[in-house]
């Protein structure tokens, strides 16, 4: 970061470089207090060199699948005061040694102290909480735009992620009403409410077909008492043409987040009706 930057900043952020790393999104220039540290290197002799701590990131790596500690497997990066470095910084799952995280940085350490600026241009994979399994297979094949709008709604730009996870909603539709019926028909819901379901799907016009199913859901599924299918559509649609960029992205994110706790609702639902026939069959089949 250079200090034109630094210094249009005056209400700058006070952050760990741990927590900047882990939890800040790219674009937004923060004050590290311990940026570096001093240190011997053998060709340099003592010199300032960049911090590296122990972070904690999620790693998707099938012997993790959770939270893990990450350490920097970079070589030491000397750090000279009111000099920008620009570098890529990689650090690594300790638990896999697989899964891997590169931090796009510019760093700027003050004179003759170990704090200074520290930006962030990107990072790889992108930066965000890992986006649930069960939901990337109920998007399906718009995978790549729900990712897009992920992507958006990371860097801040509401209208964006807004357009990204509408597009999604509207193109899978049936998709999502689809699994939605085969839960409804695993648990017997009422005929009335199924075929108002197949009768949405069959509908061509996306707002319509959400007003048509959004009463037709199983308790199982609703969402803090609520249909996510009339959450879905209260939002979508009316579209964005009233709403700032600001309201876009908080919409986003909850557009996400229903969409996120359908397929953990449909994913469990589903598991909970397969244990519940495991169940049945193993005490019908057994002995008096």
């Amino acid at each position: 970061m250079t200090n034109e930057v630094a210094e249009s900043s005056p209400d700058h952020i006070e952050q760990s470089l741990a927590e900047f790393l882990e939890s800040t999104p790219p674009n937004q220039p923060v004050h590290i207090n311990e940026l570096s540290t001093n240190e011997l290197v053998t060709s340099h002799g003592w010199v300032d060199t960049f911090n590296t701590p122990e972070i904690q990131l999620h790693c998707p790596e099938e012997p993790c699948n959770g939270v893990r500690f990450f350490r920097c497997i970079d070589a030491k990066r000397v750090i000279h005061d009111n000099t920008p470095l620009n570098i890529y910084s990689t650090y690594q799952c300790s638990n896999c040694q697989k899964y891997r995280k590169t931090f796009a940085l510019t760093i700027t350490q003050d004179l003759h102290e170990h704090s200074g600026w520290i930006y962030k241009y990107g990072e790889a994979p992108v930066f965000g909480p890992p986006t649930p399994s069960r939901l990337v297979k109920l998007v399906g094949p718009d995978r790549e735009n729900f990712l897009k709008g992920r992507r958006c709604e990371n860097q801040g730009l509401g209208i964006g992620a807004f357009t990204y996870y509408r597009r999604v909603v509207e193109n899978q539709k049936n998709r999502i009403l689809n699994e939605i019926i085969k839960v409804s028909e695993k648990i017997g819901a009422p005929e009335q409410k199924i075929n108002a379901l197949k009768a949405a799907q069959n509908e061509d016009q996306f707002s319509k077909s959400l007003e048509m199913a959004k009463d037709a859901l199983p308790e199982s599924l609703l969402i803090n008492g609520h249909s996510p299918v009339k959450l879905l559509h209260r939002v979508l649609s009316d579209g964005i043409h009233n709403l700032s960029d600001e309201q876009c992205l908080e919409y986003a994110a909850s557009i996400r987040v229903v969409l996120g706790e359908l397929s953990e609702k449909l994913g469990q639902a589903l598991k909970d009706e397969a244990t519940l026939t495991q169940a049945v069959a193993k005490l019908l089949g057994s002995k008096p």
